[in-house]
């Protein structure tokens, strides 16, 4: 009996001092909900203040007209040069030179000299004075441009290309630009494009002149290789 009594009192003292407990928290938190509720008060009061007086100074600065910077430009002005000094050309002296009398008193005599034909035995040949004949040109080891003494080459055979049937479907017409090398036969060889159509048609046109033939270039008469254009025009009917 005596020990529930013991822990009756006991937790009678548990719950009395967890009360107290509680009581000084409640009485801790509603100062400190004083506390900063004097401070929100306090900051309000200081951030009114603070508007209040630069306010007007913030609206006074922008009613009030800016100045602008203004800067002056000093014109630079630089001293003419002096005057040069003419230098004086010293004249030459001249020196007096006495004038022969015009009428000596007694002329000298006039010699005449009598033209004397020198013996001279002249050949009965005629001689003929010219300039001999230059060595003939040299004839040029590689293919050359048509242009001065190269005659150009003349068409004798050219077949027409043959149109694509894709190029011909799409109706492709224009230009094919060759550079070739017409040899001393006359033949076409290194067939180079330089300008070209799409859709096969450049090789075709490629293939058709490399069958050409040709009357070869000549240089003083003679047959030589040369490096040619040749233009070969795609147009439908």
């Amino acid at each position: 009996m005596a020990k529930k009594e013991q822990t009756r009192l006991e937790s009678d003292a548990s719950t009395e001092l967890a009360a107290g407990d509680f009581l000084t928290f409640a009485q801790e938190y509603e100062e400190d909900r004083k506390t900063m509720r004097w401070a929100g008060i306090v900051a309000v009061v200081l951030h009114v203040i603070f508007f209040a007086v630069q306010l007007p100074k913030l609206v006074a600065e922008e009613k009030a007209p800016k100045k602008t910077k203004v800067y002056v430009v000093q014109q630079v002005r630089f001293k003419p040069p002096p005057p040069k000094q003419q230098q004086e050309i010293p004249k030459p002296k001249s020196k007096k030179v006495p004038i022969p009398d015009p009428t000596p008193d007694e002329p000298e005599p006039l010699r005449l000299q009598e033209d004397i034909e020198p013996d001279v035995d002249m050949p009965d040949t005629d001689i003929i004075m010219g300039i001999p004949d230059g060595p003939p040109p040299m004839e040029p080891s590689g293919p050359i441009r048509v242009g001065g003494d190269v005659k150009a080459p003349k068409k004798l055979f050219f077949p027409s290309p043959q149109y694509t049937e894709i190029a011909r479907k799409a109706r492709i017409t224009g230009v094919v630009i060759i550079e070739a090398i017409i040899d001393k036969q006359g033949d076409v060889t290194n067939v180079k494009i330089l300008k070209g159509l799409p859709m096969g048609l450049d090789q075709a046109a490629a293939d058709a002149v490399a069958r050409w033939k040709f009357e070869p270039a000549t240089l003083n008469g003679k047959p030589v290789a040369v490096i040619y254009n040749l233009t070969v025009n795609f147009q439908l009917q």
